[in-house]
């Protein structure tokens, strides 16, 4: 998998009313790498990612997948939102199950798959229940694993866990780099968070607001065999103190 965002802009409005909101973005994604866009509101990191999962167009530059320019929503990308958007009338089983009645799968085979997802997310027990009857982390496992079912080529994550409270999104973010390590797939997240970017990616991009670009870089090499003492870890707190300064400073500019 090979994904490259190459020199991308985004505008909206016409004539005077035209806003520019992304400037020549650009990087690229390969299979098996976790990579992290951090940014304050207004840095449209989230555009991006719209951009990238087809729901809207660049004005400028291109979006390609595996060579093949983007030009609309597919399968070879999975999309986790930060508004739980699982269909209430479905259980968690139902809705693991829809993407890959869509993609014309037999009925053995969606059997299959949405009990293997369930159970790789720790669901396993979970299938009958609707929506309202998990909490907030557990209806998120059940959309990662509706993602995962499809077998997108990359898993596109948008704030996923900004609307649980802080001890269970601390487990969540656990479950999803157990998750990564032990599958090996191919994650994009959109944060606006530096500690969980730098508990989770292996390259963070950090975005500057109005317009949206990618002002620095780094590739982050920390012992992740236990996010819980990682948190407190040196190494990780010098280097979330330098992305936090590094924002600041971002924000602080246009005032």
């Amino acid at each position: 998998m090979h994904l490259q965002v190459s020199n991308v802009s985004k505008s909206f409005g016409e004539g005077r009313d035209r806003k520019l909101v992304l400037d020549g973005v650009s990087f690229e994604l390969v299979s098996g790498q976790f990579m992290a866009l951090v940014g304050s509101s207004g840095s449209g990191k989230s555009t991006v990612m719209r951009l990238i999962a087809g729901l809207d167009r660049p004005s400028e530059g291109s979006i390609r997948l595996d060579g093949q320019p983007v030009r609309g929503p597919g399968s070879d990308r999975g999309m986790v939102f930060q508004k739980y958007s699982l269909y209430p009338w479905l259980t968690a089983a139902q809705n693991v199950a829809f993407g890959m009645s869509l993609q014309g799968r037999s009925k053995a085979e969606i059997r299959e798959r949405t009990a293997y997802f369930l159970d790789v997310v720790g669901l396993a027990d979970a299938g009958r229940l609707l929506p309202r009857e998990l909490s907030g982390g557990m209806q998120q496992r059940v959309a990662i694993a509706r993602a995962l079912a499809t077998e997108p080529k990359v898993l596109l994550l948008d704030e996923p866990f900004g609307a649980l409270d802080l001890q269970i999104r601390e487990s969540m973010q656990e479950f999803l780099h157990d998750l990564w390590r032990r599958t090996g797939f191919t994650v994009l997240l959109i944060t606006h968070d530096i500690e969980e970017a730098l508990l989770l990616a292996g390259t963070v991009h950090i975005m500057a607001p109005r317009p949206g670009r990618i002002v620095q870089s780094v590739a982050v090499s920390l012992d992740r065999s236990d996010l819980r003492h990682l948190r407190v870890s040196q190494p990780f707190l010098e280097l979330r103190e330098e992305l936090a300064s590094c924002l600041r400073g971002l924000d602080g500019a246009l005032l």
